[in-house]
């Protein structure tokens, strides 16, 4: 099958070893350049600019206030998943969480010594308990009442114990955990594309309103295509279509395929975002730089197709000249479907096999007999890009 896509280059060579209508004698007709209606594939290619994105970008923040202790990496540094980018110096958050610790120590050993308590008292209910069973009315009742309210009492004492030392637990994981914050890591892999602090500023925690990042993190080693559709094509791009990636300013260019569309169209532009993710595993692409996609609208698998050399215009009317069984030109109005930078789509008005004559009409005139000649446009097929 013919993929016809670049502009198609007519010998005019053919047409010129061609003997003019004038030059022939009037017992022989004029010979004519023909070609075929064929079946192949055809569509449109729409140009969109585009822009390469990382596919992943933050600008990394503190979580907790403090001073800049140090700062490990510059712009152009490329880290690993939980690297260690910065840390932060907060001596009042150590305090505290030496504060909580001791809380924590303390509360540890109230359990401790509230759990002996019961366990005594548990212990001294149960032989007194023990005696009174066997040897009814030798204990005094009151005696054995106390004994319990005691056991009540240590046990409610060993709960009290233990909720403590549970807050004074909490205490100290909410101090931790705070002070981890001062350790800033790196949350993916990729690169740091800016810096915006140095040792000994004061960072503010991302949740102030005066917070400033402390680097800018991009993933590079995938990037994103990203481009505006008009709405007049937003019909046409779904994803996985087929698109051509060009990147003028590095001279190259790239096979992908359509990864997402917004299926939104934006009100202020009249546009729908789609992108296309493109591996970058050298990091020989950068983000930001402007590209150009490639898509092939309105394809059709197997359309009747000719060329345009062959095709008449005049204001809404296309028409050609048919070579007709026998050798005689007809002038047929056909309708157009999609049409390539070379070829057309007949919709109507032709069928497969057709003869039709491609060069100037000039000479020629419905009716006239001519001898065809078959002649072959070159083409390109896609796969030879």
């Amino acid at each position: 099958m013919l993929l016809f896509k670049t502009p198609l280059l007519v010998h005019l060579s053919i047409l010129l070893l061609l003997p003019p209508a004038g030059a022939v004698s009037a017992a022989e007709a004029p010979a004519v350049a023909v070609v075929s209606v064929t079946r192949g594939e055809i569509y449109r290619e729409v140009a969109f600019d585009a822009e390469l994105r990382p596919y992943k970008e933050i600008e990394l923040h503190a979580r907790a206030t403090g001073y800049l202790d140090k700062i490990l990496v510059d712009a152009g540094d490329a880290v690993q998943e939980g690297q260690l980018i910065a840390q932060l110096s907060v001596p009042e958050l150590e305090f505290d969480l030496q504060n909580a610790e001791a809380a924590e120590r303390r509360a540890k050993a109230g359990v401790e010594s509230a759990t002996a308590a019961f366990e005594e008292t548990t212990l001294a209910l149960t032989r007194l308990e023990a005696a009174d069973k066997a040897q009814p009315n030798l204990i005094a009742k009151q005696d054995v009442d106390s004994a319990r309210l005691r056991d009540q009492a240590a046990k409610a004492a060993l709960s009290a114990a233990r909720e403590e030392q549970n807050v004074a637990a909490a205490s100290t994981k909410r101090f931790q955990t705070m002070l981890d914050y001062t350790r800033i890591t790196a949350p993916f892999e990729g690169v740091v594309t800016r810096r915006y602090s140095d040792p000994g500023a004061l960072i503010q925690a991302g949740t102030s309103s005066g917070s400033v990042p402390l680097v800018r993190l991009s993933q590079v080693d995938l990037l994103r295509v990203a481009f505006p559709v008009s709405v007049s094509y937003v019909a046409s791009v779904k994803v996985d279509d087929e698109a051509l990636i060009r990147i003028p300013s590095l001279k190259k260019e790239f096979a992908g395929r359509i990864t997402r569309v917004s299926q939104k169209v934006e009100t202020s532009t009249r546009t729908m975002e789609a992108q296309i993710d493109l591996p970058n595993p050298g990091r020989s692409l950068i983000a930001g730089v402007y590209a150009t996609v490639i898509l092939k609208i309105d394809r059709r698998n197997d359309a009747l197709v000719l060329p345009l050399e062959a095709v008449t215009r005049e204001k809404s009317t296309a028409s050609v000249y048919l070579i007709t069984k026998d050798n005689k030109i007809e002038a047929r109005n056909i309708t157009i479907g999609t049409e390539s930078p070379t070829h057309v789509e007949i919709a109507d008005g032709l069928a497969e096999g057709d003869r039709v004559m491609v060069g100037s009409r000039a000479q020629f005139y419905h009716g006239q007999s001519v001898q065809p000649r078959q002649v072959t446009l070159p083409t390109l097929d896609h796969d030879k890009k």
